[in-house]
């Protein structure tokens, strides 16, 4: 392929380069220039262009990302269409992505002008989803190159699909245990099965003891499952302790023990009859990514997972922190209260809504003991011990934003606020510094909450007590405002819709501690009624 600058007069019919503007509009790079744009490039006072020149032997960018895409594609992949040298793989079904990166490896490195990318290796994917691209760098690549691009990378990467699953659950109980965490692991278990078009046919809660167990999979057999997953009540430490000598007694086989993957180190794999036995770690139990996804994704995909691919996991093993537990760095540090040196908390007001119970008016904007609703919220952030507060308007947002006028909490607007409550989590996120502690989500219609309330949640923060999420209550009954975690920011940064981090509290009940604030905990103004009730006024503001 020629490249280079040449007199305008002998460009044409060449590939343009650089996209140029002229009086007739714009040229896009890689436009094949004619007779009429050499005209319209001179009028614009052009007398040079960069162009490239296919030679003899050459294969133009598109037909080449084409036959790239082409050749490396197997089973469950299909190809959109070409542009601009470019052709992307979607997964045509459910599955784990198989990729043999010495083929990857090999097309990559014949020439820099042939390139494929692709997700990581064995990544669970859902039908329709991208999952690698072949790109041409310049115009066109030689003939030869091409050729030997496609012979090396034939058939580099699959979709292996999932084959749904009669999953049989045993649980273990022991007192400490409650029965919710039980139903929360069910449902995070079935969650995690819905892309395979797997289901719980079963589950047996029984004592955590050897025989009880070994019963359970013995009647879970009997019932048709033909894969089991054991959650133990406490975490197996050994390949001789409870699990694992139950999945022996019951004519099972231990496979491997321990796991190279943080979450996820407490990892069992057997097999009973052929058919495969985890024993999950106490990470399973929460939907965040872990390795129990990681053994389980495979298996369902009915791809091997021997002791050899299992010990292979450490190399982009760790995860994430480990929220039950201290972190080196943290241990003895005691606790985290805004007091200590350690201690540094943010504050998001969700001040965006409609009011759409309020039939007219906006409730932030009732007057109440002598101010806005919403301004008793901002005074009780500011008073606290919060480093840094944002309220987040949507509706009304201007008259919203002006009660922050002159408190140092500062006010962002949410143009999605229509989304729901999510969106203004996650702007209120983005305007908060990254190396907080913690964050206080306040709703801005919850005018009895305090300075001195905030700080009670702050002192209930304790890492090295496992209390990571800290939640409001009246006489026991669970309120605002909440207290969360830095380290679950990527877990609200991926909320979705109008229900808040309450699937997100949930899913982390164990990690849940609670301090009674009494009515203001659960006294909001939704209505008309409850601002009466309260002694408010509705205004138009």
């Amino acid at each position: 392929m020629q490249f280079g600058s040449v007199p305008l007069a002998q460009a044409e019919g060449a590939l343009l380069v650089h996209a140029t503007r002229t009086a007739d509009g714009l040229l896009k790079k890689g436009h094949r220039l004619t007779a009429a744009d050499i005209e319209a490039l001179a009028a614009a006072g052009l007398m040079v262009v960069t162009v490239a020149r296919l030679e003899p032997g050459d294969v133009d960018e598109n037909t080449a990302a084409q036959r790239l895409a082409k050749a490396a594609a197997g089973s469950g992949l299909i190809r959109d269409g070409v542009q601009t040298g470019r052709v992307n793989l979607h997964a045509e079904v459910n599955g784990v992505l198989v990729i043999d990166r010495q083929k990857v490896d090999a097309m990559n490195r014949i020439d820099p002008a042939l390139t494929f990318a692709t997700l990581p290796e064995f990544a669970a994917v859902n039908a329709g989803r991208m999952v690698a691209t072949a790109k041409i760098i310049p115009y066109a690549v030689a003939e030869h190159h091409l050729a030997a691009a496609e012979l090396a990378g034939a058939g580099a990467i699959r979709v292996a699909p999932y084959r749904p699953r009669r999953v049989g659950l045993v649980a273990t109980l022991l007192p400490q245990l409650k029965p919710v965490t039980l139903d929360k692991t069910r449902k995070v278990l079935e969650r995690r099965l819905e892309a395979s078009g797997s289901v719980v046919i079963a589950e047996h809660r029984v004592a955590h003891d050897r025989d009880a167990v070994a019963e359970a999979l013995a009647a879970l057999k009997r019932q048709g499952a033909d894969f089991f997953v054991l959650f133990g009540a406490s975490a197996i430490a050994d390949r001789r302790d409870i699990l694992p000598a139950a999945i022996e007694q019951a004519g099972g086989r231990v496979i491997h023990f321990g796991m190279p993957v943080d979450p996820g180190n407490l990892m069992l794999l057997g097999e009973l009859d052929g058919m495969p036995v985890i024993g999950a770690p106490g990470c399973a139990r929460s939907p965040a990514e872990n390795g129990f996804d990681w053994v389980l994704d495979r298996l369902l995909a009915g791809l091997p997972v021997t002791p050899e691919v299992v010990t292979g996991l450490g190399v982009g093993g760790l995860l994430m922190e480990i929220a039950s537990r201290p972190q080196p760095r943290q241990q003895g540090a005691g606790k985290f209260s805004a007091a200590s040196a350690s201690g540094r908390y943010g504050g998001i007001i969700l001040a965006a809504g409609r009011s759409s119970r309020m039939a007219g008016g906006n409730k932030l904007l009732a007057q109440l003991d002598g101010k806005r609703v919403v301004r008793h919220v901002i005074d009780a952030a500011a008073a606290s011990q919060l480093e840094k507060v944002i309220l987040v308007t949507g509706h009304m947002a201007e008259r919203v934003s002006e009660e922050a006028d002159g408190s140092r909490v500062r006010a962002v607007i949410n143009p999605g606020f229509a989304e729901g409550i999510a969106s203004s989590i996650r702007l209120g996120l983005r305007a908060l510094p990254d190396n907080l502690d913690g964050v206080v989500i306040l709703l801005g219609d919850m005018p009895r909450i305090t300075g001195a309330m905030i700080d009670a949640l702050i002192a209930a923060h304790d890492r090295s007590e496992g209390h990571l999420i800290v939640l409001a209550t009246a006489e026991g009954k669970r309120g605002n405002p909440v207290l969360i975690d830095m380290r679950f920011r990527e877990d609200l940064m991926q909320l979705q819709g109008d229900t808040g981090a309450r699937h997100l509290i949930g899913a982390h009940d164990d990690v849940c501690a609670e301090v009674e604030l009494g009515r203001a905990a659960r006294l909001d103004l939704d209505t008309r009624e409850s601002l009466a009730a309260e002694g408010g006024v509705l205004t138009e503001g």
